[in-house]
Parts: C-alpha cells; structure tokens; sequence
C-alpha cells in the first residue's frame, strides 16, 4: 500500500532504505521521545527494524502497518498503526530533524488516521506521548486528538520511567 501526497510518499519498507533511516533517526533530538529507539542509532539497528517490517508487511492478520516517509526518494521518517486489536491500534511516528516544522508529521497523521478509520475499519486510534513533548502533542490536536490522561511512569527509556499523556480520536 502507497499513500501520496503533494509532499512526500508513505510507502512499505524496503531492504535499502537503512542508510537513509539511520540518517535520520540517529539524532537524540530526533530520538529522545521514542520509547523503542536506542540512541545511537547503527546500521543493524535499522537492518533489523526494516526485516522486521517487511516480515509484518506479509502476515494476513496485521497486528502493525508500517510505512516510511519519503522525500525525493529518501527515507526522511516513518508512521505506523501497531498493537492493532480489534477495533483500536496506536499510531507511532517520526521525523528526521531537518524536516521538522513543515507541515509533513501533520500530513501524515492525518492520511494514516484517514487509512486507518477507513481502510482498517478501526474505531479508535490513541498515541502515548512523553509528557516533555509538546511538539507531538500539537500534531495529533491539529488532528483532531484528544487528550484523555496522564499516565505516571508510564514509558520506560534507557531505565528512566517518564509520565505520558494520552492522546486518542475516535470515529
């Protein structure tokens, strides 16, 4: 599956697509707020998340779609809907550094909700998100998310425990 925009491209995962996320990613203010991603960020690491993409990328039942943000042919950030369960799933996203604050994030929560509520048939779609991160929090409001809670010591990263507000749009 292939989403487009005027700006960028969501697209599946491909095998060479680990030096241009590695490019990205691998900034700790890029990766600061993302529970799963080590910093640094090394070749392998991107090697294995790519494999394990294209793996889910071919299971009947998806539990996760993933897709990559690309800009003139590059790797420049990711998306997803994972834990899908039923009815709900968690979206995940992000933006390498030099691409911030040009509407793209927006863009891409907005088409991966449309997918999901759509496509999907999902009824709710919900993002745990650092409390320190207004920048995520102001992209999924802008997208019609709502703030339902905070979580206390909520998301464990490099063992520190972090708070996490709730964000969720329902269709």
């Amino acid at each position: 599956m292939i989403i487009k925009s005027k700006n960028f491209i969501l697209r599946p995962y491909r095998k060479g697509d680990a030096a241009d996320v590695v490019e990205n990613i691998n900034d700790e203010k890029v990766s600061r707020f993302l529970s799963i991603v080590p910093y640094p960020y090394t070749t392998k690491d991107a090697n294995y998340w790519i494999k394990k993409c294209l793996k889910e990328g071919k299971e009947k039942k998806k539990t996760a779609v993933r897709f990559a943000i690309e800009i003139g042919g590059k790797v420049v950030g990711a998306i997803d809907l994972s834990n899908i369960h039923g009815h709900k799933a968690e979206i995940g996203y992000w933006l390498g550094r030099k691409y911030w604050n040009k509407g793209i994030m927006t863009e891409s929560i907005k088409l991966i909700t449309k997918f999901g509520f759509g496509i999907l048939n999902l009824k709710r779609i919900y993002a745990p998100v650092f409390t320190g991160n207004g920048s995520s929090a102001r992209v999924l409001e802008k997208n019609g998310y709502k703030r339902e809670g905070l979580f206390k010591k909520d998301i464990s990263k490099n063992g520190k425990l972090y708070n996490s507000y709730l964000y969720a749009k329902t269709k």
